[in-house]
C-alpha cells in the first residue's frame, strides 16, 4: 500500500470541500474542547474533595454545664468521652477545645468584622471536642455512637458544608460534558457527511481504480484518513485552546482563590493529561465514523 499517495488523497480530498473542512474541524474542536474542560473540572474536584476531606473534623459540642464548669476538660464525664474517643476505630485525632478557646477562635476568624463579634457572646459558643478521622466518612458510624454520651449536646460533621460546593463543581462539569455531547454528535455528523459528499464527488475515479485492480479497502483509505486528519486537526485546535484558556483565563480569575487553597489548581500538567485523551478519543470516532459511513452508504 502506497502510503504516501494515500496521504497525498486525503490532503487533496480537504482541499475540494474546504468549507465543509473547515466547518468540520471547528465544530470538533468547539466538542473537543468543551469535552476537555469537563475533564478538567472534574479533575479540579476530585482534587478539592480531597483537599477538604483531609482537613473535614467532626465537632462534638458539649453541654452548658461541661462548657461553663469544666474548661480543661477534668470531669470524669469528659475525660470518659475524650477516652473512648480516641479509642473510637478510625481516630486520627482527638482536639478539647473550652469555651474560652471557642471564643478566642471566633474572635480571630472575625477580626475584620466588628459587627459579627457583638452578634455573638461567649454563653453561645459551647466547649467541643474536635475529632479528626483516617476516613471522614466515618461520620455516620461515631454520630450514631456518640450522640446521646452523657455530656453531648450536638454533632457537627464539616463534610456536609463542603457537599455544598461540590454540587457547584459538579454542575459546572455535568453541563460542560452535555454541550460536548450534542457538539460531538453535530461534529460525529459533518464527519459521516463529508465523507459521504467526498466518496460521490469522486466515485469515478474510484471505480476507475476498482477497474485496474485496486482493493475495495485500498479506495477507501484516503475518505477515512480525511476525516482523521480534520478530526486530529480540531482536537489540536481544542488542545491548544485549553492551554491558552488556563494561562490567559483561568489563573487570572481564580489565582486568589488558589492561594487560598479553597481550590484544587487546574494546572499545566492537567491539561497535558487531558491532551491525550481527546487526540485518542478524535482519532477513534473519526475513522470509525468514516469506515461505518463509507460501509453503509457508499456500495461502490
Amino acid at each position: 500500500m502506497n502510503l504516501v499517495f494515500l496521504a497525498r488523497e486525503a490532503i487533496t480530498g480537504l482541499a475540494r470541500n474546504i468549507t465543509m473542512t473547515v466547518a468540520m474541524i471547528l465544530t470538533t474542536a468547539m466538542s473537543l474542547g468543551l469535552l476537555g474542560g469537563g475533564l478538567l473540572i472534574a479533575d479540579m474536584t476530585t482534587r478539592t474533595q480531597q483537599i477538604y476531606l483531609d482537613n473535614v473534623e467532626v465537632e462534638i459540642f458539649l453541654t452548658e454545664d461541661i462548657s461553663a464548669a469544666d474548661p480543661d476538660c477534668a470531669t470524669s464525664i469528659c475525660t470518659t468521652l475524650a477516652d473512648d474517643l480516641a479509642a473510637f476505630p478510625g481516630t486520627d485525632t482527638v482536639t478539647y477545645i473550652s469555651r474560652d478557646e471557642a471564643v478566642e477562635i471566633y474572635r480571630q476568624t472575625f477580626a475584620d468584622d466588628p459587627e459579627i463579634l457583638e452578634l455573638v457572646r461567649a454563653e453561645a459558643l459551647p466547649a467541643s471536642f474536635r475529632v479528626r478521622l483516617d476516613d471522614p466518612r466515618q461520620f455516620a458510624a461515631i454520630y450514631d455512637e456518640f450522640l446521646l454520651y452523657p455530656g453531648v449536646e450536638s454533632i457537627r460533621n464539616q463534610e456536609e458544608l463542603v457537599k455544598r460546593l461540590f454540587t457547584i463543581l459538579d454542575g459546572l462539569r455535568n453541563g460542560a460534558f452535555a454541550i460536548a455531547a450534542v457538539a460531538g454528535a453535530a461534529a460525529l455528523l459533518l464527519i459521516g457527511n463529508m465523507v459521504q459528499i467526498t466518496a460521490y464527488t469522486r466515485r469515478e475515479e474510484v471505480s476507475i481504480m476498482r477497474l485496474v485492480g485496486a482493493t475495495r479497502w485500498y479506495t477507501q483509505v484516503p475518505f477515512i484518513l480525511e476525516a482523521l486528519l480534520a478530526a486530529l486537526l480540531g482536537a489540536g485546535i481544542a488542545i491548544a485552546g485549553l492551554f491558552v484558556a488556563k494561562g490567559a483565563i483561568v489563573d487570572g480569575m481564580l489565582a486568589a482563590v488558589y492561594e487560598s487553597n479553597i481550590i484544587a489548581p487546574i494546572t499545566t500538567g492537567s491539561v497535558a493529561a487531558v491532551a491525550p485523551v481527546l487526540l485518542g478519543l478524535a482519532a477513534t470516532l473519526a475513522a470509525a465514523t468514516g469506515y461505518v459511513t463509507l460501509r453503509f452508504y457508499v456500495r461502490d
